[in-house]
């Protein structure tokens, strides 16, 4: 069987492991063996989480050990990276709430979150991070090593690039294109193509760096 370790026992790190437990492959496909994070007193004032089982810089995956990462922003890739030169595999956790349409294709470590929807023909790259309560429209093509967050509606057939971070409650309208390493602020409307590299924020949303 494997052993789920969750790289990050941050907040979120401790959300997933509650997403973790809940999944149909918990007790069956894999348990959970623990955390690793490089602050190792994570969760001296927290209960009833499995411990902390080394740091993400050193921490040498074992033969059952499957990965997941909880970690968002600039540092996700870098901190899976290590594990990944490292030999380490990360598994793809869909929680059983969320909906997954025909044809849909979901890459090797991803995460999808709790009452996500994925809708038809909707294409999906390795390490990505779709959080709760969000709508990927169908025929929608997203990247690698994206961090969307809850309650963010991609419009059907919209396009994401690699290394992107959409915030909370944004909105891509239909046919829109989103270069790679943009930022979406929390609450916008992106209604035109967006290039590389690019941070953009509001309704509609405009470039502010």
């Amino acid at each position: 069987m494997k052993q789920l370790i969750i790289i990050g026992a941050g907040g979120m790190g401790r959300t997933i492991y509650d997403m973790a437990i809940e999944n149909s492959g918990y007790h069956k496909d894999f348990e959970v063996k623990g955390f690793i994070d490089d602050n190792t007193h994570q969760l001296d004032n927290f209960e009833n989480y499995p411990s902390i089982v080394g740091t993400i810089s050193e921490y040498v995956p074992q033969k059952d050990d499957i990965f997941v990462c909880s970690i968002g922003g600039d540092s996700r890739r870098a901190c899976m990276e290590m594990i990944i030169n490292r030999g380490g595999e990360f598994m793809t956790m869909i929680h059983p709430t969320s909906r997954i349409g025909t044809n849909v294709h979901i890459g090797k470590g991803s995460y999808i979150g709790a009452y996500t929807i994925i809708a038809a023909d909707a294409y999906i790259d390795d390490y990505n991070f779709i959080q709760s309560h969000t709508i990927v429209g169908h025929d929608c093509k997203i990247g690698m090593w994206n961090r969307i967050d809850s309650y963010v509606m991609l419009v059907g057939a919209t396009e994401i690039g690699n290394g992107c971070t959409l915030h909370t409650r944004c909105m891509i309208s239909h046919n829109v294109h989103i270069g790679d390493g943009v930022h979406v602020g929390a609450s916008s409307l992106v209604i035109n193509d967006v290039g590389a590299g690019t941070t953009v924020f509001g309704s509609p949303a405009r470039r502010i760096k």
